[in-house]
């Protein structure tokens, strides 16, 4: 382990590249279906699998997505758009090379802001957005010693999100992601989903000291199946390579992996320049033009991105920051607190519903909102009844709450006459009750007046318990206060 005051010499520099694999129903150049989980080698055709005399098709769907995406960070969208070959000999490209953007990317700059722990805000700033095609998946079945290939990804949209070095931290990495995943998720472009491969990330990482004006000689490292596990790979590295500049060891550019279970990087080769690839022209492909009306359209039916929502949520709905926060982080969630803010004005009391009870629910039985028996209107309907002094929260949340959850065609105010729970607020029929709860505690009484008013918790809860809970508390407290006060 370095010390602190070494480690503290260095700045960590950090680039990511994510793919993100595009929720289209075919594939970037072919009608194959982009299924997940099907047999091997069963979604492939003369296209996929690059026969003499086949000529690829550019997906309009996929396009749109890229452009999505660009313009939910802000890039700007390239018009004319030139595909090229990529070339390179690995048995899950069966072309042997890859279509892709090379010199026109179809979204060029750009920016995705994050959110740290303690609060701070920055941008981390993209190079560009492009798409290209998935390679297929070699498998290394345990016991065998040859290497299977499955060529069903082979073919299937992508679009690859390429940052600036302009992380320095493992934190920031993180929250980076989260911010892509969220985004992806939000433009329903790809599903996010990084066991399943849909989105990966590759980590460029160096090293140099503070204040210097050029960036060390950087490591790629790949096959990070988590976000956490990009993080610990970064901090890996960090220390690696402080400690052989330290040591006066060259870094070597090479491309490394990552091994979850060590939590160590291993070397897998050396980094290849741009120009072994012998990117040129894709010659089957006519250029994509990306029309003033063609991205008007689409700026059109763009959703509501997370940071909208945020904003709208703190300025608006004046939620706290943590909140609108815990909100937005979802996609499904965020809907359904817009349309149940359609419906009540209790803005703060809607937010601790969703935080509180409602996500309780959904986490206990590994559920999504879309399953949530609850319409927000119901919802709603049991906020009001707490507003309007009929229940409080705790027979909201503990007896009527349940009982909607089972029977959702009935209204929260149907459930509250049905259990006889409709709180009681007429300070004459609660004036007797009161009286009788004093009358039986004279000794408490006594304590009460000569100073100790911590008991007026215990009154309060030999009322409520005297009216079956039925109560209202503020009236009963006022009765209370008066009372014996006088």
């Amino acid at each position: 382990m370095l010390s602190a005051k070494i480690k503290d010499k260095y700045e960590l520099v950090v680039g990511l590249e994510v793919h993100a694999q595009l929720l289209t129903k075919s594939k970037m150049y072919a009608t194959d279906s982009t299924e997940f989980g099907n047999m091997p080698n069963t979604q492939v055709s003369v296209l996929t699998l690059g026969h003499p005399g086949t000529l690829p098709k550019v997906n309009r769907r996929a396009v749109e997505f890229a452009i999505k995406m660009g313009l939910a960070c802000n890039s700007t969208i390239t018009r004319k758009n030139i595909f090229a070959r990529k070339n390179y000999f690995y048995p899950d490209l069966p072309k042997g090379y890859q279509i892709t953007q090379d010199k026109g990317p179809i979204c060029v700059g750009g920016e995705v802001p994050v959110t740290l722990s303690d609060g701070s805000k920055r941008s981390i700033a993209l190079t560009r957005i492009h798409m290209e095609e998935d390679a297929g998946k070699s498998m290394h079945l345990a016991g065998e010693v040859d290497t299977l290939v499955d060529f069903n990804r082979a073919g299937v949209p992508l679009i690859e999100i390429v940052s600036e070095p302009d992380i320095r931290s493992s934190e920031e990495a993180y929250a980076y992601l989260v911010e892509i995943k969220k985004l992806v998720k939000y433009l329903d472009i790809c599903d996010g989903n990084m066991e399943e491969g849909s989105l990966r990330c590759d980590a460029n990482i160096s090293v140099m000291l503070k204040g210097a004006k050029e960036y060390g000689k950087k490591v790629e490292v790949k096959n990070m199946n988590s976000f956490r596990n990009v993080a610990r790979a970064i901090e890996h590295e960090f220390e690696r390579q402080v400690a052989m500049v330290e040591e006066g060891v060259e870094i070597i550019s090479e491309t490394r992996t990552f091994d979850a279970a060590t939590g160590l990087t291993a070397s897998m080769r050396t980094k290849e320049d741009l120009n072994d690839y012998r990117y040129f022209p894709e010659p089957d492909l006519s250029p994509v033009v990306v029309s003033e009306e063609w991205l008007e359209s689409i700026k059109v039916a763009m959703p509501s991105l997370p940071r909208e929502l945020h904003h709208k949520f703190v300025n608006e709905f004046g939620l706290p920051e943590y909140d609108a926060g815990v909100l937005t982080d979802s996609k499904e969630i965020a809907r359904y607190f817009e349309k149940l803010c359609k419906k009540t004005k209790n803005y703060k009391a809607a937010s601790n519903w969703m935080m509180g009870p409602v996500k309780s629910y959904l986490n206990e039985l590994t559920l999504h909102i879309e399953d949530f028996p609850v319409t927000p209107e119901q919802l709603a309907a049991l906020i009001a009844l707490i507003d309007e002094g009929k229940v409080n929260f705790s027979v909201a949340s503990q007896k009527i709450y349940p009982e909607l959850l089972k029977n959702a065609n009935k209204s929260p105010l149907q459930i509250a006459q049905e259990l006889n729970l409709i709180q009681e607020s007429d300070e004459g029929s609660l004036k007797p009750i009161v009286e009788s709860v004093l009358a039986e505690n004279e000794a408490k009484v006594a304590e009460y007046k000569s100073g100790k008013k911590g008991l007026m918790g215990m009154f309060m809860g030999q009322v409520m318990k005297k009216s079956q809970g039925k109560a209202d508390p503020k009236v009963a407290t006022k009765l209370l206060s008066e009372i014996l006060d006088n």
